[in-house]
């Protein structure tokens, strides 16, 4: 199942605001999500962005690829995208 962070647009006509959501790429834009990670409000100014560091974190070490304009704003608040290196643990120790 591919995964994508993007965003799912909400509110009225003319007052609009999006959720970031987690959802299978096959899934429409404002379709079912997997799990909100957090909101972007782009008619305030400045525009107000509140991610879960946590969880966007998470779902990027699980695979999931960021839209453009998530990416642009995961930029803005600090979260890198970096690849997951697993260490392996040896299950026997030499002396």
């Amino acid at each position: 199942m591919a995964v994508k962070i993007r965003l799912k647009r909400m509110g009225t006509v003319k007052k609009p605001f999006n959720r970031i959501i987690v959802c299978d790429v096959k899934i429409q834009r404002d379709g079912k999500a997997i799990e909100e990670i957090g909101t972007y409000d782009s008619t305030k100014e400045p525009h107000l962005v509140k991610i879960n560091k946590e969880r966007a974190l998470y779902w990027l070490s699980k695979g999931a690829i960021a839209n453009s304009t998530v990416k642009s704003l995961f930029k803005k608040e600090g979260i890198k995208q970096q690849k997951v290196i697993r260490k392996k643990k040896k299950s026997k120790n030499k002396k």
